[in-house]
């Protein structure tokens, strides 16, 4: 079949499409036909190694462990292994794995879901790991409630443009932040309010809000909190800022230590392990059209080093899926 994969680390450019042995489903797994696989920021950080925290995780010290890249995908169920239950080969499905980049994928069980019937593949590809991020951010770390005002910062992007949608679905009030180039689109999705932060500082603390959930990854601790109220929550997701060792988790982590001693709420965000019964929330809501992805561009398969080099440049709207 054909992968993209890589030996070494580096930048986009070492990422190789090649030929390699389909997989086969063990114990607990699925074997997927992949139909499009999405392109999310945690690529480039697995491609690069960067930053070093990574390595240090299991994902390979002086080498990547898996070569195959690639983690949202979906596609057709091709085989079953031992144990599985849940699915059986035919199903269309969409979800997580190990490899996405390739032909054929093998997925756990418990990181798939049946494909929302009203999403072509392409579609679903753009979903897992973006939306339960933003699920897991409005949700749970957020804790929002309707009647809530909510505060999206780098609400035209992957993340960003499904967070300022399950907000508006848990019912809150919903201001999303983000650059000229991208203010349609935040208002297409919902937003109540958009902030373009070329014009405007959205933390200037001229208002308040109950909830700010931080996708872009560069502002202080400092100015993110002016904008929340005294009981307000602060969600920060990611971060491509900071240094070689740890990179913009150093914020996650002051958030966490300054938070006990703040009447604030101050939380970090990081999807480790993606879960099925989170896929099939997405799913009611994508099926009532509650939430529907945007697709920025598709690449073909062999494409993916500038598809990756695209999506770091910081200037997508929505999603970047890759159709095989």
């Amino acid at each position: 079949m054909k992968a993209i994969a890589h030996t070494t680390y580096g930048p986009p450019s070492v990422l190789r499409l090649e030929d390699m042995p389909q997989p086969v489903p063990g114990s607990g797994e699925v074997l997927i036909r992949v139909h499009a696989a999405g392109v999310d920021p945690g690529v480039w950080h697995l491609t690069a190694g960067m930053p070093y925290l990574i390595r240090a995780m299991g994902f390979g010290l002086r080498a990547p462990k898996d070569r195959v890249r690639g983690q949202d995908l979906a596609g057709r169920v091709e085989a079953v292994g031992p144990d599985v239950t849940r699915f059986r080969p035919g199903d269309e499905v969409y979800g997580t794995c190990d490899g996405s980049y390739a032909e054929y994928a093998c997925a756990k069980e418990d990181n798939i879901a049946h494909k929302p019937a009203n999403l072509t593949f392409e579609q679903a590809a753009a979903v897992p790991v973006s939306a339960v991020t933003a699920l897991q951010a409005v949700r749970d770390a957020g804790r929002l409630r309707a009647g809530q005002r909510v505060l999206v910062i780098g609400a035209g992007g992957g993340t960003g443009h499904f967070a300022v949608q399950l907000a508006k679905a848990f019912g809150a009030h919903v201001t999303g932040v983000c650059s000229t180039a991208k203010a349609d689109l935040v208002r297409s999705v919902g937003a109540d309010e958009v902030i373009d932060y070329t014009r405007e500082d959205p933390t200037d603390g001229t208002r308040r809000y109950d909830l700010v959930l931080d996708t872009a990854g560069n502002r202080p601790l400092s100015r993110l909190r002016r904008a929340l109220t005294p009981r307000g929550t602060l969600v920060i997701i990611g971060g491509e800022n900071g240094g070689k060792w740890i990179g913009g988790n150093d914020r996650q982590l002051r958030a966490l230590l300054m938070s006990p001693f703040s009447g604030q709420r101050l939380r970090g965000l990081a999807v480790m392990n993606l879960h099925h019964s989170d896929l099939e929330v997405l799913t009611e809501f994508i099926e009532a059209g509650s939430v529907t992805p945007v697709i920025d561009r598709s690449y073909p398969l062999a494409d993916v080093p500038e598809a990756v080099d695209h999506l770091m440049k910081g200037h997508v709207r929505g999603k970047i899926v890759v159709q095989m």
